[in-house]
């Protein structure tokens, strides 16, 4: 009979290649499962010495328990692990490995030796393995710990060599991977050694503030802000910098869970939503962030290389992680980025000399002021009124330097409580609260664009418009959560196809569609009718919006897809409503405005992210003359 048989159960060594495949991308790759199982052995010092970028060489030596020769040998056969035993260990995980396929991988495209050594045994065990096949076995004086040597990786898969990079560009993902880890574990001693040369030589630190500092600079440290929230279940720690560290890259995020770096995308989407109007378009903060939370509520075995993870509640993560960073920016924003405490100088300051003022025809200009209809349309009315300065009943002002009189100037800031505007909407008493911008003292515009200030011996500039935005955004954004999100009904509803995968999703989001403006009904089969939308979005392309919106919900949890086209209207409307550059201001105009920016979050950034004001210190300033 002829034989149709196609199925055939493949070689061991084949199946090695394959697994290798997904676990050993490049050099890095080595690194990371060598290190990692270093850290399981609950070593304390950990070298890594790499040549050519890993190519030629890798070694990776630690001082943790070691293995037996029993142990040797099992350590190389696929899913052999001494981190979990049963099925209920694999999700009560608190090791970095346990899967055991990384040793059989790494050992199935490289030349392996292997030397370990345990406590209380005389001498250590020294094994070797070309392509998985071992070669060599013999005992070896050892101290306690594993040390592990790769070379020549991936010699017998030509065809994936040649996919490997630059000597310098394998290496810096090797350096990449130790910063991870060394991040994660301040208390160990690890040294990286690239062609006989030590690049990294990071001693076991108390904080991991000081590992921060050795690793990502002190400059770094210096602009980070403690985060440390959360409770036994949801734990949130570590780093977020101040959204002046920003880069063009996602690089600069580093997030742990549960001790374990990952590329979340739902964490990292969290992130950048307690960054969001605080940075410009296409730059990304800096942190370093650990979220522990009980080991049977995220699954870490979704991922070859574990960079994903799934969450059993993940819009509940998703929220607490955004609004935790949220609070922590908020609050760091409060306060005075200004050496020692801050002055209660005048807000006007004297001139040197009498000096007569060119009548500057000053006008009044559109402004935000205390609003209270829900209505967003009236709102945007109320924005472009003119700005009022502090209640007469709680100010004085004089203004001699623009009279015949050239007496001293009098503070337009009192000790007691000063109304931040003018029909009392809110009072701020500046000895006990967080106000800093009405404390600053106004020398003067330049440019008709900037509000220069003095800051004891710093020069503050602040720009005119972007402060003026971001107190209307601020305002135009607390009017619109006060009152329902108002829909409009469309004339002709907008019906959408979905596939059966989509029309699932929306089925079960469908309440949540509905909390931001929407209304969606059945139009038979897995199409929908769109009714109503939220009235200040455009309406160009509303099924590609809801599709967005319903990728947001299934892969993070949550959506500010929606919210984010009603802010994008809110900044223009904000934007079009304000002080504009190039454009003379009173000085009781500049007084209100620095009032009114106290009383707003955020606002050291417009919501387009970029900065509200810059500080020169007066080193700053003497040193361009010279005399420092």
């Amino acid at each position: 009979m002829p034989q149709n048989n196609r199925i055939a159960i493949l070689p061991e060594t084949l199946c090695n290649q394959i697994a290798a495949g997904e676990v050993v991308e490049r050099p890095a790759s080595v690194v990371k499962e060598l290190v990692e199982n270093a850290l399981d052995a609950q070593a304390t010092e950990v070298t890594v010495d790499v040549e050519r970028g890993g190519k030629k060489k890798i070694r990776v030596s630690d001082n943790g328990f070691g293995m037996s020769k029993e142990d040797l040998f099992l350590c190389f056969e696929r899913h052999a692990t001494s981190k979990i035993r049963s099925e209920k260990d694999l999700f009560h995980l608190s090791s970095l490995g346990f899967r055991g396929e990384a040793l059989p991988s790494i050992a199935a495209v490289s030349r392996l030796a292997v030397v370990s050594g345990q406590a209380g045994e005389e001498t250590g065990n020294r094994l070797e393995l070309v392509a998985g096949e071992v070669r060599h076995h013999e005992p070896e004086a050892a101290s306690v710990g594993t040390r592990f040597e790769i070379r020549d990786l991936f010699f017998n898969l030509p065809a994936r060599r040649k996919f490997l990079r630059r000597d310098e560009t394998e290496f810096g993902h090797i350096a990449e991977i130790i910063t991870r880890l060394s991040l994660a574990h301040p208390h160990v001693h690890f040294r990286l050694i690239h062609n006989q040369r030590t690049i990294l030589d990071l001693y076991r630190q108390k904080s991991l503030k000081a590992r921060v500092a050795d690793v990502l600079g002190r400059s770094v440290v210096e602009k980070l802000i403690d985060v440390d929230c959360g409770d036994d279940r949801l734990h949130l720690s570590g780093f977020i910098g101040d959204p002046t560290l920003n880069r063009s890259s996602t690089q600069g995020i580093y997030s742990f869970i549960n001790g374990r770096f990952v590329k979340d995308r739902v964490l990292q989407h969290a992130i950048l939503d307690g960054y969001r109007h605080l940075l410009m378009k296409g730059r990304y903060p800096m942190c370093v962030l650990f979220l522990a939370l009980e080991p049977e509520k995220v699954d870490v075995n979704v991922h070859p290389t574990k960079h994903e993870v799934r969450f059993h509640d993940q819009r509940g993560v998703h929220d607490f992680v955004s609004t935790s960073l949220r609070q922590q920016l908020r609050r760091h924003q409060d306060v005075p980025v200004c050496d020692g405490e801050p002055k209660m100088a005048p807000a006007v300051a004297p001139p040197v000399e009498p000096v007569t003022q060119p009548d500057l025809n000053l006008r009044h200009v559109p402004a935000p002021s205390s609003v209270r209809s829900a209505s967003v349309v009236e709102a945007q009315a109320a924005v472009s009124m003119p700005l009022q300065p502090p209640a007469a009943s709680q100010v004085r002002e004089s203004f001699p330097a623009y009279d015949d009189g050239g007496k001293p100037p009098v503070s337009v800031i009192s000790s007691s409580p000063v109304g931040c505007h003018a029909d009392g909407e809110k009072t701020l008493d500046l000895e006990e609260s967080s106000a800093y911008f009405s404390t600053l003292r106004i020398i003067g515009q330049f440019h008709r664009s900037y509000i220069l200030c003095e800051d004891g011996d710093d020069l503050v500039l602040i720009d005119q418009h972007a402060a003026h935005e971001r107190i209307g955004f601020e305002r135009l954004k607390n009017q619109l959560a006060q009152g329902s999100i108002e829909q409009q009904e469309l004339l002709f509803p907008e019906v959408i196809e979905l596939n059966l995968r989509e029309d699932a999703e929306l089925q079960d989001c469908r309440e949540r569609f509905e909390s931001m403006g929407f209304v969606l009904e059945p139009f038979g089969g897995t199409s929908w009718a769109v009714k109503a939308v939220p009235a200040y979005i455009e309406k160009k392309d509303i099924k590609t919006m809801v599709c967005d919106m319903l990728t947001d919900f299934s892969s993070v949890g949550s959506s500010d897809i929606s919210q984010q086209a009603i802010d994008e209207v809110l900044i223009k409307m904000a934007c079009h409503g304000m002080i504009r550059a190039n454009q003379t201001l009173q000085l009781d105009e500049m007084v209100a405005l620095l009032h009114q920016l106290d009383d707003v979050d955020f606002n050291r950034h417009c919501p387009h992210g970029r900065p509200v004001m810059q500080r020169l210190t007066l080193h700053d300033v003497e040193k361009m003359f010279r005399r420092v």
